[in-house]
Parts: C-alpha cells; sequence; structure tokens
C-alpha cells in the first residue's frame, strides 16, 4: 500500500474511533436521561450521580449531549429538567478551565433560556439554571452578562430569577462583576419603585446588599483589582437613591421577610453612602434598626446589619453617633442577656454580632461604654450580670488599646461578682473575664492578685460528679463545670501567658498549706512545676524565690523539682 494511502487509513481510523466513542457518550447520556422521570427518588439521585461520573470523564461530550437532550424535550417536567440543569452545572465547575467559548456560548444560552421559559416562580428549575450560569460566569463573564442584560431591559421589571442570578454572580466573581454595577445600578434605580410584589422587592434587596459586599471587597483588595481606579464614590449617588427607597419605604411594611431583607441590605449599603448623607441619616437609621428588635424573634440580621452601620458611622467621624449611645447601649445589653441555645445557630450567631457592636463603641466611646456597663456588674439578676460579663470580657480582648489606661478602673468593679459564691453561670464568667485579663495584663497591676485567688478557691471546689454511665465504674468531672473551667483556666495561663510568671511565682506557693485550699492541690501543683522549670531554665537567681523560705510539701517537691 502507497505510504499517503496508509497515512489516509490510519487517520480515519482514528477519526473513526474519536466518532465511535462521541457516539457512544451521546447514547449513554440519553439513555441516563431517559431513565431521570423514574419514580424512585434514590434511582434519580444515582441517574444524576452517574452524568456526573460520565462529565467528569467526557465533559464535552456530556454537556452537548445534555444541551440537546433539553431542546429535543421541551415537554420534560421541570423537576427532570432541573436534574439534569444540577449535573450540567457540576461539569462546569470541575471543568471550567477546559470549556471553550462555543461550549460556553451554547450552555449560556441554553441555562438564560431554561431559567426565564416560565414567567411564575418555579424555583427548583430555574435556581439550578442560575446555578448554570453563576458557574459558567466564573470564567466567562462578558458573555454571561451579555446575556443577562439583554433580559435586563429599562422600564421593564425583569424576571426574578434574573435579578437573583447578578446578585449571585456578584457575590461568586466580585472582580468580574464590580466593572459592570455602574449599568446595573442604573437601570435597576428606576425599577424599584414599579415592584409592588414583595417577592420582587426581596430579590432587589438581596441584589443591592450584593453588590454593595461586592464593591467593598473590590474596594479593600484594589491592588488585585482589574481597575484600581475604583472609588467608593463611584456608586455613592447610585446607592443612596436606592436606600431612600428602602428605608422610607419597604421597611414599613408588613411582611417579617421583606424588612429583614431591607435591613439585611441598609449593613453594607451604609459604608458607600456619601459621607455627608449617612451623617444626616444616623438620628432616623439607628433607631429605625433598634426598632426591628421588639419586631422580630430572629434577630441575627438585624445585628449584623447594627455592626456594620456602626462601622461605617465610625469610619466616616460621625458627630451625632455620640448622641445615639444610650439608646444603643441598652438595646445590645438587652439583647447579650438573652439566654444562649447552642442548639439554635442563628441566637449563637447573634450573640456574636452584638459583641462586635460593642467592640465598635468600646473604640468609639470607651468612658461611655464602661460608666454603662460596669455598674451593671452589681446586680442580684443573673442574666444581667452574666450578660455583663461576657461583654466586658469580650471588650478586654477586642479592644485592648482603649480600655489600657482604664484597667485599675475595670479591676476595681469586678469586686461584686468575686462575693457571688452560688450562681455557677456567673462564676463560669467571672473566670472567663480573669482569664481574659491575664492575656492583658491586668492581673499585674494592683487588685490583681485577688482575681488569681478566686481562680485558686473555683480550683478548690469539691468535683461535680456526672451520673455513672453504664458499664463504667468511675465517674467524670463535667467539662464545662467551675471547678473544671478553673483547672483549665490555672494551666493555660500559668503555661501560655509568659508575662504572668512574675505574677504566679511564688504566689502560687502561698495556697498549699491552707486547709480551704487543699482541693486544689493537683492544679497548683501542676502550675507550679511549669513555673519552676521556666525559672530554672532562665538561671538561678530568677529561679529562686526572694520571699521567706518555704516548706514544699512531698508532692510539690516531686512535681516542681524544688527542694
Amino acid at each position: 500500500m502507497p505510504e499517503g494511502a496508509a497515512r489516509f487509513c490510519v487517520g480515519h481510523e482514528e477519526t473513526a474511533a474519536v466518532d465511535m466513542a462521541e457516539s457512544y457518550v451521546k447514547k449513554l447520556c440519553t439513555t441516563l436521561m431517559d431513565a431521570v422521570t423514574d419514580r424512585d427518588p434514590q434511582v434519580q439521585e444515582q441517574i444524576c450521580s452517574a452524568l456526573c461520573a460520565l462529565g467528569e470523564a467526557q465533559p464535552g461530550e456530556t454537556l452537548r449531549a445534555c444541551e440537546r437532550y433539553l431542546q429535543r424535550h421541551e415537554k420534560l417536567a421541570h423537576p427532570y429538567r432541573a436534574m439534569i440543569l444540577k449535573a450540567v452545572e457540576a461539569v462546569v465547575r470541575s471543568h471550567i478551565s477546559n470549556l471553550d467559548k462555543d461550549m460556553a456560548r451554547a450552555i449560556i444560552l441554553l441555562a438564560s433560556s431554561e431559567m426565564t421559559k416560565a414567567k411564575d416562580l418555579v424555583p427548583d428549575w430555574q435556581q439550578a439554571a442560575s446555578s448554570v450560569l453563576v458557574a459558567v460566569g466564573m470564567r466567562f463573564i462578558n458573555a454571561v452578562m451579555e446575556e443577562l442584560l439583554s433580559r435586563f431591559q429599562p422600564g421593564l421589571l425583569p424576571h426574578h430569577f434574573v435579578v437573583q442570578t447578578l446578585a449571585s454572580l456578584a457575590a461568586s466573581n466580585v472582580f468580574g462583576m464590580v466593572p459592570f454595577l455602574t449599568s446595573i445600578l442604573s437601570t435597576m434605580l428606576p425599577m424599584l419603585p414599579m415592584a409592588k410584589q414583595d417577592v420582587t422587592r426581596v430579590v432587589f434587596c438581596s441584589a443591592l446588599r450584593h453588590f454593595s459586599e461586592s464593591t467593598l471587597e473590590y474596594l479593600a483588595n484594589l491592588d488585585q483589582a482589574p481597575d484600581p481606579t475604583v472609588r467608593k464614590d463611584t456608586f455613592s449617588s447610585e446607592i443612596f437613591s436606592a436606600y431612600d427607597v428602602l428605608f422610607n419605604h419597604w421597611l414599613q411594611s408588613r411582611e417579617a421577610k421583606l424588612r429583614l431583607a431591607v435591613v439585611e441590605a441598609l449593613g453594607p449599603m451604609s459604608h458607600l453612602l456619601p459621607n455627608e448623607r449617612l451623617e444626616e441619616q444616623l438620628p432616623r437609621l439607628i433607631p429605625g434598626v433598634l426598632a426591628l428588635y421588639k419586631k422580630h424573634a430572629e434577630t441575627f440580621h438585624v445585628s449584623k446589619s447594627l455592626g456594620q452601620i456602626l462601622e461605617a458611622a465610625v469610619n466616616v467621624g460621625s458627630r451625632t453617633l455620640e448622641i445615639q449611645l444610650d439608646a444603643l447601649l441598652a438595646a445590645l445589653h438587652a439583647q447579650i442577656c438573652v439566654p444562649v441555645e447552642l442548639s439554635s445557630p442563628l441566637v449563637v450567631s447573634n450573640q456574636k454580632e452584638v459583641l462586635r457592636c460593642f467592640t465598635v463603641l468600646a473604640c468609639f466611646a470607651p468612658d461611655r461604654l464602661l460608666a454603662f456597663l460596669l455598674p451593671k456588674l452589681d446586680t442580684n439578676n443573673e442574666r444581667v450580670r452574666v450578660g455583663s460579663l461576657q461583654v466586658l470580657r469580650h471588650i478586654i480582648n477586642s479592644a485592648a488599646a482603649q480600655m489600657e489606661v482604664r484597667k485599675l478602673f475595670i479591676l476595681s468593679s469586678m469586686r461584686h461578682p468575686l462575693l457571688d459564691t452560688n450562681n455557677k453561670q456567673v462564676k463560669r464568667a467571672v473566670v472567663q473575664v480573669i482569664s481574659a485579663m491575664a492575656h492583658h495584663g491586668y492581673l499585674e497591676q494592683p487588685g490583681g492578685q485577688a482575681m488569681m485567688e478566686y481562680i485558686v478557691q473555683q480550683c478548690a471546689l469539691p468535683p461535680e460528679l456526672q451520673p455513672k454511665r453504664q458499664g463504667l465504674g468511675s465517674e467524670d468531672l463535667p467539662a464545662d463545670s467551675v471547678r473544671a473551667i478553673s483547672i483549665s483556666t490555672l494551666y493555660l495561663i500559668s503555661t501560655t501567658v509568659d508575662r504572668m510568671s512574675d505574677v504566679l511565682w511564688p504566689y502560687l506557693l502561698e495556697f498549699l498549706t491552707p486547709v480551704q485550699f487543699t482541693g486544689a492541690l493537683t492544679p497548683l501543683c501542676r502550675s507550679l512545676a511549669h513555673l519552676a522549670l521556666k525559672r530554672q531554665e532562665a538561671g538561678a537567681d530568677a529561679f529562686l524565690s526572694h520571699e521567706p523560705p518555704v516548706t514544699l510539701c512531698h508532692n510539690c517537691q516531686t512535681a516542681g523539682r524544688v527542694l
């Protein structure tokens, strides 16, 4: 056979092999998708998994087969279309770097059509299509935006999921989306008064929140941004126009979901308002947000937004914020005194956001905050005292610079909590405050030794025993008992806070012989052993105490290797 003919045959065989492989993948995909209507949910799940697995091996052919199948089966019910679209999204996310422009374009057109085909909301189907567009937009943002903006025209309310997809893109691709925001906002603002249904208003609020968060992230990373000339005032006037509609009109809604969507948006939007506009709005904005505490059982979003607004106010050097302090402190303190159920993530998250608000106020007006907070440590109300101790511990850690010159004042305020010998919740909170104080140099001040004595007293408490467990012959100390927490705190302070070495040595030796501290002997010896070893390593002079000689018990001699 001539050489040229041989090459032709080999090439023809290779092409035929590729065509056969492609045909096999296409047939397999079609077979799987034909079976997706099975009534058994487990079968449906297995089919989707199989499609994704096939997409891992042959992404291009799998995507092409899914696209063609959906186009040719217009009457396939939306739950099954959603399943196929979820498989498409998974394949796109896994192989976005290998996706060519033609395939990306085809997938964009498919997803856009699927997303907007039904005017009414069909969340599962439309969300699946939206997620495909977001996945493709990680690399082909311009093509995705070209398609979305063609469905986002001035004077016409867009499809719900067009707006939601714009919001999701802003969250997932900050650098890609921010350059489009000027155009998007200029088109969106006239639409806001046209939105009469709550569901439409909610999605606009969500979009404005994500646009604002995206812009703030962009501005915080200008050194990596494609356009470093973008500034806060690029969007300030548009954001204020949107703020006016949200705060003055939509926030008054009776619909709780809309109110929460509005307040979620107001937080990040406040950072983008013109400085003078924010200042003039604060006397109405802060009371308006605080009023939501009385209207909603779940207050996490209110607290989060309030923290963002307070940060924005402090950043612009607000002069009117001080007028709002009394109302702010009272409302936030009431929130921190709500019992926290660890089983409720939103309640726990709300506490974190409230404490964040206290941090902002501690940096802004530390004396006003302490004047409000410290007298509440003297109350007999358990929740008020515990909540106040939580705030105190937090600001000792988070506003250390502002609290530096106020250490003695704070130490003196702990007199009453130290006398509370009955309430376990208060005791735990006091131990946590003392731990924070140890890390920030409070216990080196006059009055600091009283704090350490309190810790040792709690270490000497009788063990709290748990009920016997089946099959176990011993009883265990509860991990959250006052004694257990105090023992852990004493050891951590001794071993991890270098500045406490001079405070604890030789002071802890004084607790070895008094009978009332006998129960604390083991943790005391453990801490003394570590302190003695550190001093021995530092040199003989550092190891020796300048106090009168102390005779140690056998246990301490062994633990500390001190004779």
